[in-house]
């Protein structure tokens, strides 16, 4: 609701037919002080009691003397006229059977696709020349265009950027191909469609208002409202894999006004009439608001339709053999493709250093250009006088001859700004994504379940993470629930669901059988076993499967089940139990969901012996404030709850009252008027379970153990050992989520500073006290101090307020772990932006498992999803998915590290080879008079990128590595160099930009100066321009290809390849294109050249000695370095070199991590959770690339990872 606009003076009620006006005088405009049942901090806390702020219509309803009941119907109709003066969301009707009345709706007919014949090239050029590189290229190519301005001729740049295009096109056009297909396949699936009589149609042909018939195992082809099923109580079993992954069925029912349709026969589905009024289309799943009127005597003008009344596109029907249901929303207003949004737009931290040094070099290329012009007018005028030079000057002239010299020497030094370097990451980055994707690794072999690189633009950021934030439940724990302890009657023992007849005897003998305990055993498992949403369904083989969308209500169903009261069947009226052999029936009257907001659920029930019974279970803070007043329980209760989380368990508090027929009947009015409404009913709707969730008896508590995933605190250990810290963001109890950093070793050696205050100036009185322990202002000690900060949701929301953060934030830096409970997920997403906002050159990592880590998951740089028990919807909001926490070390220890390392010399190479070949034409302006005459051959030019140095980067960017897989596992410190960015920065980037000016200088000047005299050739003749630039071009082409061969730390067969077989194109180019004239009206200038190039010994002692020149110094340094200054990765290198290939394997060890090579091993190495142990392999026994096989063991806590287990790149 509009929470910031509540203030009001005046209010019109309606009551029994008259209005009453009631003067409501506003003290603020707060509104938790004007809706006193909301909890008191919303969305940002751990309060979840109710607020008794007095409030003004509650008061003047007193002053009215009207019953409570109905003071609370005036209340929320208060409450509802509140927002109606919103602006209201679209809506719509839905005539049935009025197919005229419907037209104006969109039809069924989906397109994903990115183009279509026509908009593909508008948008496709649109979308390209967006990029600054590209509308570069493409300004200079049309400069060429312009007679007597290009040096190089009108298409040497125009040749290469439509090369370039054309391979983003291709690739354009293969996928979007792929969506056409699929859009294609979807709008022609048939469905029988009634009209008249029941036709087969066509999905793009449905339209809303139909009425459709589905059979088992069909899917929907859009959003239906139920009208009936063949089951007799109108059910219909649905799968929603396709939308939110979770593979337990999920439970549907008619709308009783419609149920009875269509199992006579056509003829009343003919006849009826009536309409569906509904909010617009949205992207809410889980939501629904509607109302039906069905036409006829006796019913009431409107009966609100649930959300289980809702049949989504996507979805499948299962165990049902038909269903019958009224279109809603058709094609791209259906829930489905609502919810097709692009993930946000992220962008990699070496994607803007490099934009920034694009724009640096082209102002380099300006100023280049613009020395260049001037010095041409200048040249120009001083030898004027010289007829033989034609310079037919006219006065007045100098200007516009500097502006067209301008424009000619920015076009012949335009090639310092690579045109291929886009596409070549582009497909590095896109191969890399499938090194992750076919890494075996990473793959979870228990479900089947591989890693997917769903963003290919951000592998390098992955080398980079300073900050990882974690759920809790589902990614550092398995999400397998299982009850281990209980409180009840004030009693507490420990439950083993799997002897459940033992267990009974027990829990008697423990609560001595006397009758009001006995009552309470028998209510507490009645709780568990009618309280939830679980589904169940007979199975021959294994007698009664569960359906559960939660493994926490599943464990709790099958605990009770064990201990003798079980759940038989459930449809949306009843659900039957046995209770010790003997069968009770209970109808259901209402279902209070589960919400995030509300963290309980509750249940209404008529008894089989008529009474009516609310069930309630939830969250200690939630459950404790509704309990009657001096509960016995709650003290005892609470201190067994106080010890469960201190275990690490999962608890629930277990709660129930007795409600009086009148009592229940005038809150029914209530929940009706609720659910009926149009506007804010989800928020109506938990105002009205607030009336009713009160006065409630504790019967006890669970607690649910989730254990740990496979090697978590190895894990954390690894990724502390990378300087990489590991902020815990958990929606559980504070006792659980320290109980779980203890054991998952997060807070292992910390000194826990906790903040629980309630107010924000405790808060900031708490955190100031820990700043001054910490001496905050020293920033150094800081970030070595072992401590660790604990902070609850509530606390939070007031260290998130802007006066406090940036103490809250320094404090949270400061510390080597982060544990923040009972957080929101909204929480969780401000919590990473606080980080990734004010923490300059650091990358963030969110992790997560459920719809609750979305926000998280795309608020930060790189976001990864488990593909766990919790749906898919944090892996659909990921860029990278996979199903353990523990994959994450390799992750980013290797294949981070790794991509980081490629790029970084992909970049840096890709700017070198250009500037090194381009700033030869500068040096040669000066021995040509400034004219733009360039030295090499304008196709020469253009096919540089293209052809000549385009595989050396490629090679460098996908098979290069510093050190092996194990070897970085083993060493998790060896991390810290690619999180600095170490090897790509604006210092390393001018660097490199200087070797290649210094490279450029020592091929031009060393070839100009040899044969500037005119060296003779073996037919007498001397050298000419073509031949000195030609002589130029090679030795720049077999340096530059040997500079890649340099600062290539892996040779596999493709990197010989790449680099050798760059250099032999060349060659074989020169000897095909010196023939082209005159049978190809291009290269009249290389005609015969490669006779005289091949036949002097001058040529090939210049591509030989210049290459020596340039890159022998760069051997030199680098040695030096490495042996006198040498990193620690240098270290490892050399380490590695000192190891047989094929004495090496990884192991997880309990015992005293201790890293081992065989030989001259890393024993002086920093302590790691990996432990390596001699294993002689083969070297055969691996390849290159992502083939290795599986031959993990596990045992006793430890496992192997053999040499060949380990990806080979």
């Amino acid at each position: 609701g509009n929470r910031g606009q509540m203030a009001r003076q005046r209010e019109l009620i309606q009551e029994d037919d008259r209005v009453e006006l009631i003067e409501l005088r506003r003290q603020g405009s707060d509104a938790d002080e004007e809706f006193p049942l909301r909890r008191s901090v919303g969305n940002q806390g751990k309060s979840y009691g109710v607020r008794h702020t007095p409030n003004p219509l509650v008061s003047a309803c007193e002053k009215l003397k009207v019953s409570n009941w109905r003071r609370y119907l005036l209340f929320w109709k208060s409450h509802s006229r509140i927002h109606k003066a919103e602006k209201p969301k679209p809506r719509r009707t839905i005539h049935i059977n009025s197919p005229q009345l419907n037209r104006h709706f969109c039809s069924n007919h989906i397109s994903t696709a990115k183009y279509n014949l026509l908009s593909f090239f508008p948008l496709f050029l649109f979308d390209q020349f967006r990029r600054y590189a590209n509308l570069f290229f493409l300004a200079i190519a049309l400069l060429q265009q312009i007679p007597g301005i290009s040096p190089t001729g009108r298409f040497t740049t125009a040749v290469p950027l439509f090369l370039v295009l054309l391979a983003v096109a291709v690739k354009e056009i293969i996928e979007d191909l792929r969506r056409h297909r699929a859009d294609s396949r979807q709008n022609r699936q048939v469905v029988k469609v009634l009209r008249g009589v029941y036709e087969d149609t066509h999905w793009k042909n449905v339209v809303v208002g139909d009425i459709v018939w589905v059979r088992d195992k069909q899917f929907f082809p859009a959003d239906l409202l139920l009208l009936s099923s063949s089951d007799p109580k109108s059910i219909c079993y649905v799968k929603t894999s396709n939308l939110d992954g979770e593979t337990n069925l999920k439970i549907k029912q008619a709308h009783p006004e419609t149920s009875l349709l269509g199992l006579s026969g056509r003829a009343d589905l003919l006849q009826l009439k009536g309409c569906v009024e509904c909010e617009g289309p949205n992207n809410r799943l889980y939501e629904f608001t509607g109302n039906i009127s069905v036409q006829g005597k006796g019913r009431r003008a409107a009966e609100p339709i649930l959300t289980n009344q809702i049949l989504l596109r996507g979805s499948q029907l299962r165990n049902t053999r038909w269903v019958l249901g009224l279109v809603i929303y058709t094609g791209h207003d259906s829930k489905l493709l609502r919810n097709a949004n692009r993930a946000p737009l992220k962008r990699s931290n070496m994607e803007s250093i490099t934009n920034g040094q694009v724009l640096y070099l082209f102002f380099v290329l300006v100023v280049l250009s613009l020395v260049s012009s001037i010095a041409s007018t200048v040249w120009n005028s001083l030898n004027s006088h010289r007829f033989y030079l034609r310079m037919e000057a006219s006065t007045g002239s100098a200007v516009l001859h500097l502006f067209y010299s301008f424009l000619t020497f920015l076009i012949l030094y335009n090639n310092l700004i690579p045109i291929s370097l886009i596409v070549t990451l582009e497909v590095v980055k896109y191969i890399q994504a499938y090194f992750i994707n076919f890494d075996r690794d990473l793959y979870y072999s228990e479900t089947d379940t591989p890693a997917l690189a769903r963003n290919s633009n951000l592998s390098e950021e992955l080398g980079q993470v300073k900050y990882i934030f974690a759920d809790k439940t589902g990614t550092l724990t398995r999400n397998e629930m299982e009850l281990k302890q209980c409180s009840i009657a004030g009693q507490s023992f420990s439950v083993d669901a799997t002897h459940g007849q033992d267990q009974i005897a027990s829990l008697k003998r423990v609560i001595k059988v006397k009758g009001k305990e006995t009552a309470v055993l028998v209510e507490f498992l009645k709780v568990l076993a009618l309280c939830h949403s679980v589904v169940p369904e007979s199975d021959k083989k294994r007698g009664v499967a569960y359906q559960a969308s939660s493994p926490d209500e599943e464990a709790l169903v099958k605990a009770a089940s064990a201990c003798g009261v079980k759940l038989l069947s459930r449809t949306p009226e009843t659900v039957t139990i046995d209770v010790f052999g003997q069968t009770e029936e209970y109808k259901v009257l209402n279902l209070l969901e589960f919400t995030s907001d509300r963290k309980r659920m509750s249940v209404i029930l008529r008894s089989p012996e008529g009474s009516i019974r609310l069930m309630c279970k939830g969250a200690e803070s939630v459950v404790f404030n509704r309990l009657v007043e001096g509960d016995p329980l709650c003290q005892e209760t609470g201190r067994h709850l106080e010890k469960f989380a201190l275990d690490g368990l999962r608890t629930l508090c277990i709660s129930a009252t007795n409600l009086d027929e009148a009592t229940y009947m005038e809150w029914e009015k209530v929940y009706y008027a609720a659910s009926t409404s149009q506007e804010n009913r989800e928020r109506a709707l938990d105002e009205a379970a607030e009336l009713i969730e009160k006065n409630l008896h504790l019967l006890g508590a669970t607690a649910v153990e989730d254990k740990l995933q496979e090697r978590v605190p190895e894990s954390i250990e690894c990724l502390r050992k990378a300087s990489i810290k590991v902020w815990v963001l958990t929606g559980d109890k504070q006792e659980t989520a320290i109980a779980t950093g203890f054991s998952s070793k997060q807070l292992t050696g910390l000194n826990l500073m906790i903040c629980n205050e309630r107010t924000q100036e405790a808060v900031n009185s708490r955190l100031s006290s820990f700043a001054n322990q910490l001496s905050l202002h020293n920033r150094k000690e800081l970030s070595e101090h072992k401590s660790a900060l604990i902070i609850d949701g509530q606390a939070l929301a007031h260290a998130m307020d802007p006066s406090i953060s940036k103490l809250f934030l320094d404090l949270a830096l400061s510390c080597k772990s982060v544990v923040c409970s009972r957080v929101t997920p909204a929480q969780k997403a401000a919590v990473v932006e606080l980080v990734k906002r004010n923490v300059k050159r650091s990358i963030t990592l969110a992790i997560g498992d459920g719809a609750n880590d979305v926000a998280m998951i795309q608020a930060a740089h790189v976001g990864v999803g488990i593909s766990g028990r919790e749906g898919m919807q944090a892996t659909l909001a990921s860029d990278y998915a996979f199903a353990q926490f523990h994959f994450l070390v390799k992750l980013l220890l290797v294949h981070g590290a790794w991509n980081y390392h490629r790029l970084s010399k992909l970049i840096l190479y890709c700017f070198y080879k250009n500037i090194c070949l381009y700033m030869i034409e500068f040096w040669f302006v000066f021995y040509n008079g400034f004219s733009g005459q360039p030295i090499f051959e304008r196709w020469t030019i253009g096919l540089y990128n293209v052809i000549f140095t385009s595989l050396p980067p490629l090679v460098l960017g996908l098979f290069d590595k510093d050190v092996d897989a194990e070897v970085r596992m083993l060493r998790p410190s060896l991390y810290r160099s690619s999180q600095r960015g170490t090897s790509f920065n604006s210092k390393v980037f001018w660097i490199w930009v200087a070797v290649s000016i210094v490279h450029s200088l020592a091929i031009f000047f060393v070839i100009y100066y040899g044969l500037h005299h005119g060296a003779p050739l073996h037919d007498g003749k001397v050298v000419g321009l073509w031949f000195v630039g030609n002589t130029i071009y090679t030795a720049t082409v077999v340096t530059v290809c040997v500079k890649a061969g340099l600062e290539s730390e892996y040779w596999p067969w493709v990197t010989h390849a790449a680099i050798w077989g760059s250099i032999i194109s060349w060659f074989l180019f020169v000897a095909a294109y010196s023939h082209f004239w005159p049978t190809f009206p291009v290269a009249v200038e290389m005609v015969g050249l490669d006779s005289k190039l091949f036949g002097s010994f001058l040529f090939y002692l210049s591509f030989l000695l210049c290459p020596a020149i340039c890159i022998l110094p760069e051997v030199l340094v680098k040695s030096f370095r490495m042996h006198l200054f040498p990193s620690e990765v240098d270290k490892a290198k050399l380490e590695q070199q000192q190891c047989p290939a094929g004495y090496l394997s990884v192991s997880y060890s309990n015992k005293r991590p201790r890293a081992r090579l065989y030989g001259d091993g890393l024993d002086d190495a920093e302590e790691s959770p990996l432990e390596y142990t001699s294993n002689a392999i083969s070297s055969s026994d691996y390849g290159y690339a992502f083939s290795e096989q599986d031959h993990r063991s596990l045992k006793h806590g430890a496992m192997k990872i053999h040499k060949r287990d380990v990806i080979r790149m």
